[in-house]
């Protein structure tokens, strides 16, 4: 019999797993076939201060993902994303965790305006990246990462969960580098409600469970 929390991460077509049950190198590939700022990132940009960004390698940054999802030990207690698979393949990630993980995110101004937040409450969790492998795109895997992080956080006892959108603008170019932090729409789709509207090309979307 399959259980609820699987019924959510293992919507078809698109199978979405923990990170920790998912290879370190099916997650590398996914990230490594991009050429925006992920493929060098590897998640850490709101983790590691402006002051210290310079001095880790990207190699310490990948390091320091793959202890962090703890990919390839499906026994593990944590991790800190999903992975997504189509017809068998790495197709996608997507950060999600407590907020309070983002140590740069609680430093950062614009996602605090106009908001009352007590940002040490790790009892709300965020989802910080999206990414779909080169050749994947307009195939609805940020939309399917997007649902599986609601769930995924709910079960592990999150209280809410928030994503900090681009605003996308018919017309007007944004590149996939840009969209990393995921569009309106897609947190939209997953019953996400904006919550405020910072800036003019940002929105701070939420669910509160």
């Amino acid at each position: 019999m399959t259980s609820d929390k699987e019924q959510v991460l293992l919507a078809a077509p698109i199978a979405i797993v923990p990170a920790n049950e998912a290879l370190w190198e099916d997650l590398d590939a996914v990230l490594g076939s991009v050429r925006c700022h992920a493929a060098r990132c590897y998640c850490q940009r709101y983790k590691i201060p402006d002051s210290q960004w310079r001095s880790v390698a990207d190699e310490e940054r990948a390091h320091r993902l793959r202890e962090q999802t703890d990919c390839g030990h499906p026994e593990s207690g944590t991790t800190s994303g999903l992975v997504a698979y189509l017809d068998g393949r790495p197709v996608g990630w997507c950060a999600v965790e407590p907020r309070t993980a983002y140590v740069k995110l609680l430093r950062t101004r614009v996602p605090w305006i106009g908001r009352e937040e007590d940002r040490s409450d790790d009892g709300v969790w965020a989802v910080t990246c999206f990414v779909t492998r080169t050749g994947f795109r307009r195939r609805g895997v940020s939309r399917a990462l997007a649902r599986a992080a609601v769930g995924f956080a709910r079960e592990r006892g999150a209280r809410a969960i928030e994503g900090y959108p681009m605003i996308t603008q018919p017309g007007k170019e944004i590149t996939w580098g840009e969209l990393h932090v995921g569009s309106r729409s897609v947190f939209a789709a997953a019953g996400f409600t904006e919550v405020s509207r910072p800036t003019l090309r940002r929105a701070v979307m939420r669910i509160d469970f």
